[in-house]
């Protein structure tokens, strides 16, 4: 399932076996979170070189339906994505979008207990339970490569009291998500299952969370919540309090993260596995990564940014950035894409998030040849 090929210090790389395909180590999928990444076709994210995508288990869920997508034979079949899928469990979905739903129908309807959770659709406020097992029988409709258990993601800040309550919580949920999943894939071709550790910024429960999981063992391990509200400085930290307790015979998938800076420094401690709505989302509003003119990577000084957005760019007909191959910058000038953002054409999004997701591919196609 995990084959180390090469290791330089911490840093390492290798190859996760899936049903539907071998992927190289260190990667990063580019979020498909409804079944598409946003504005890109699969045909295109592979011609960049994406090996796997990230869809999301609460959104396919709620819209247009698991069974329907079952019933198209799975979601590599219903978006036309052969190679391999993971898709999150929805379980922070699930908690963060109480929010949207208050807002608009004036409750969020979101209850935790032991068995599951309540939530209202923030879309409609309709209302939904969702357990570990409804969440893994979702994840075996949608024929995911890559499954994560249900988990807990308690906000920031939180008392030690309360993440420790939601790591004890993690952690029978994923006995749950387990079980069932056994059960489930008995007479099918096995996806991977993936637990996540939480804990907040507190070590002794992070290292709980670590211990637990390993202890009941699964294909591989995600470090979840740094993304979503704890401070990012303390990524470092939480690394180095979970990697030494995870197997270093299994994936090890940092969530939600990164700035290129980010993901660079968690690969060189020993991280597998990324995603992060960072490379499209800033693509959408016309910021673009840019190598410098410098052949080491380097944290914070190897790359910058530009907004097309900007005047100067009104009559600039060079390349985006002449040092990449992308579709856009091959093509079109920076003159070009900003007319293109200006009058609202939906192509700028495309052109845009194309280059900056080939950035992201093309960093950790660097960083695997560093390790090897």
């Amino acid at each position: 399932m995990y084959k180390l090929i090469a290791k330089k210090n911490t840093a390492r790389s290798g190859q996760i076996k899936t049903k539907n395909g071998v992927i190289d180590t260190p990667f990063f999928m580019p979020i498909a979170t409804k079944g598409t990444v946003k504005n890109i076709m699969p045909e295109e994210l592979e011609s960049i070189g994406a090996q796997i995508i990230l869809g999301n288990t609460y959104h396919l869920w709620l819209r247009p339906g698991d069974e329907l997508i079952a019933k198209a034979g799975g979601l590599h079949n219903f978006m036309r994505w052969d190679k391999p899928i993971l898709t999150d469990s929805g379980g922070f979905q699930v908690f963060s979008l109480g929010a949207r739903a208050k807002t608009n129908f004036g409750k969020s309807g979101v209850k935790i207990t032991d068995e599951g959770v309540e939530f209202c659709d923030p879309e409609n406020g309709t209302k939904h339970f969702m357990t570990p097992e409804k969440s893994i029988e979702i994840q075996l409709n949608l024929d995911s490569d890559i499954i994560m258990v249900f988990d807990e993601c308690p906000p920031f800040p939180a008392s030690h009291k309360e993440v420790e309550i939601a790591v004890e919580r993690t952690t029978a949920w994923a006995k749950r998500c387990l079980k069932y999943f056994n059960q489930k894939t008995k007479k099918i071709k096995r996806p991977l299952l993936f637990a996540i550790v939480q804990g907040g910024v507190y070590e002794d429960l992070r290292k709980k969370s670590a211990q637990a999981l390993v202890e009941i063992g699964f294909d591989g391990y995600a470090i979840g919540g740094v993304a979503v509200g704890e401070p990012r400085e303390k990524m470092a930290e939480i690394l180095q309090w979970v990697l030494p307790i995870l197997p270093e015979d299994k994936p090890r998938y940092l969530m939600g993260l990164g700035r290129p800076e980010e993901i660079i420094s968690a690969v060189m401690a020993g991280v597998d596995m990324f995603d992060c709505v960072i490379p499209t989302r800033e693509g959408r509003h016309g910021r673009l990564f840019l190598r410098k003119n410098t052949k080491k990577i380097i944290a914070n000084n190897f790359y910058e940014t530009i907004n097309i957005n900007n005047e100067k760019f009104k009559a600039d007909f060079a390349p985006v950035d002449a040092k990449c191959d992308c579709l856009l910058c091959k093509n079109y000038s920076r003159a070009y894409l900003r007319h293109l953002f200006a009058v609202k054409e939906p192509l700028a999004l495309r052109l845009a998030s194309l280059h900056n997701l080939k950035f992201y591919l093309d960093l950790m196609a660097e960083l695997k040849n560093k390790i090897t």
